[in-house]
Order: C-alpha cells, then sequence, then structure tokens
C-alpha cells in the first residue's frame, strides 16, 4: 500500500510500516498545503494518509476522494507513544479501504 504520513506524525515511523511504501507531506513538498488540497494531493499517488489529526473527519469528507485516512490515537505524536500501535496499524492497513476513516489506538 502506498501510505503518506502527514506532517503530525514523526517521520521514523516511516521505518516501521513495513511491506508498504511510505513517503512524507514533507519529502512531497506539501507542507504548505491545507488538510483539504493535502488531501486533493494524496489522492493522486496514496492509497491513505496516516495522521495524529483527530479533527481531520469532521473536517474534510472523505468520500469525495478515491483515498483513506487512518487516525493514530495516542496521548502523544511522539514516536515512544505510537510505537505501539504499529501491529494494529499493519492489521488496518489489510483491511482499509477507499474513501474511508479508522481510528487505530485509545
Amino acid at each position: 500500500m502506498r501510505i503518506l504520513l502527514d506532517e503530525s506524525l514523526p517521520r521514523p515511523l516511516t521505518r516501521l510500516l513495513t511491506g508498504h511504501t511510505v513517503s512524507t507531506v514533507a519529502r512531497e513538498g506539501w507542507t504548505s498545503l491545507t488538510n483539504g488540497a493535502l488531501l486533493r494531493h494524496a489522492a493522486l499517488t496514496f492509497d491513505v494518509v496516516l495522521t495524529a489529526d483527530q479533527n481531520i473527519e469532521f473536517q474534510q469528507n472523505l468520500s469525495n476522494l478515491p483515498v483513506a485516512a487512518l487516525v493514530l490515537v495516542a496521548d502523544s505524536n511522539r514516536l515512544e507513544a505510537l510505537e505501539p500501535l504499529v501491529p494494529a496499524v499493519l492489521e488496518a492497513l489489510n483491511s482499509l479501504t477507499p474513501r474511508t476513516l479508522r481510528r487505530v489506538g485509545a
């Protein structure tokens, strides 16, 4: 699966998402984009946007875009807090479909 890591998440998380092609918002040069523009750009190249943005489902209508969103819910967005979620993230990626949003974590 082609995954875009939102800038709300630490870049080292990319190394833990084995078996997938992962890029970051910074690597793509999209750091200045709003969430809506980011999702539109991501939909052209990626299957899923991985984020810690808890409000994305209220701000954006994913049913209009052929990309999924996976929201990580943890005490912080530090790698130490997110690392325990990786097995659930990898499992969720196996069944995630376009135009949907799923939460992983607390």
